[in-house]
Parts: structure tokens; C-alpha cells; sequence
């Protein structure tokens, strides 16, 4: 039923979530499942020393301190697809949108399904669903889950 899955990842409880639910797809399906990760040197800032009250007084991260950040989430998403006896097909880690190369990511993988947590790190988005989630769900070309 669903031979590729994308998988839209920025480390947070969520997208773990997410994560887990589709290396079970993965387990049941056969699919491939490919991990998009989109650094946001905003949420880099915070996890690398921010305090409640003071964000304001955090130096932005380097390219470099993203690049690294991206790259302990991916191997974090790796390690809980391991945890499932799943792998990773391939992982994309770009600077930009989030939904933007979440779909994209779909779009050039040939992808059946995309699976997002419905929050996120982000700042931005409404209540009940985050703006990453809620803009795959309108820009995607296939089948779209949003987990809780």
C-alpha cells in the first residue's frame, strides 16, 4: 500500500511520534521511509543555551552549529527507526520551509504517504495544528498523516 514514506522530522516529541507511527507503516508495508529534516537556526538558538524569558540575549548559531545540530537529529531519527528494526533510506537536511521541502522531498521520491507530527519546535501556527503540518496537508500531491 505504501511503498515510500517521508517523514517530516525536527526532533521533537511529535515528530518522534511520527516517526515511530510510520517505521510501524514500514514494518507492515515494506516501505522505504526517507527523513526530512529542515534546520531553523531559531529553534538551533534556543536548544544551544536559551533560558525561558530570555531569548532575545541568544547569539544566532553559525552555519556550522546548524549543520551539526541536523545532524544529531537525523542520527536521532535514525536511531528510533533502529529501535523498530527499521533503516532510513535517505535523509534531507536543506535550510528553508519546512513544508516546502517536506513535499518537494514526497514529490522526488515518488512518496505514497507523508507523516508529520502536529506540532513542532516552531513558533508559529495556530493552536491545534502547527503551520508546518497544516501546509504539508494543503501542498501535498499524496496522502498526508498528521500524528498527535
Amino acid at each position: 500500500m505504501f511503498e515510500k514514506i517521508v517523514v517530516g522530522f525536527d526532533g521533537s516529541e511529535m515528530s518522534e511520534h511520527a516517526l515511530r507511527l510510520a517505521c510501524q507503516l514500514a514494518e507492515k508495508f515494506g516501505s522505504e521511509i526517507h527523513l526530512v529534516h529542515t534546520p531553523q537556526p531559531h529553534t538551533v538558538a534556543f536548544a544551544m543555551g536559551a533560558v525561558a524569558g530570555y531569548h532575545a540575549a541568544t547569539t544566532m548559531p553559525s552555519a556550522e552549529e546548524v549543520q551539526q545540530a541536523a545532524d544529531k537529529i537525523l542520527d536521532a531519527g535514525k536511531a528510533i527507526a533502529k529501535e523498530h528494526n527499521q533503516t532510513i533510506k535517505q535523509t534531507y537536511s536543506e535550510s528553508g520551509d519546512p513544508a516546502d521541502h517536506i513535499v518537494a522531498c514526497a514529490e522526488g521520491c515518488g512518496a505514497d504517504l507523508i507523516v508529520t507530527g502536529r506540532r513542532g519546535l516552531g513558533a508559529v501556527g495556530s493552536l491545534l495544528q502547527g503551520s508546518t503540518s497544516l501546509r504539508v496537508n494543503h501542498l501535498a500531491k499524496c496522502p498526508s498523516l498528521t500524528v498527535v
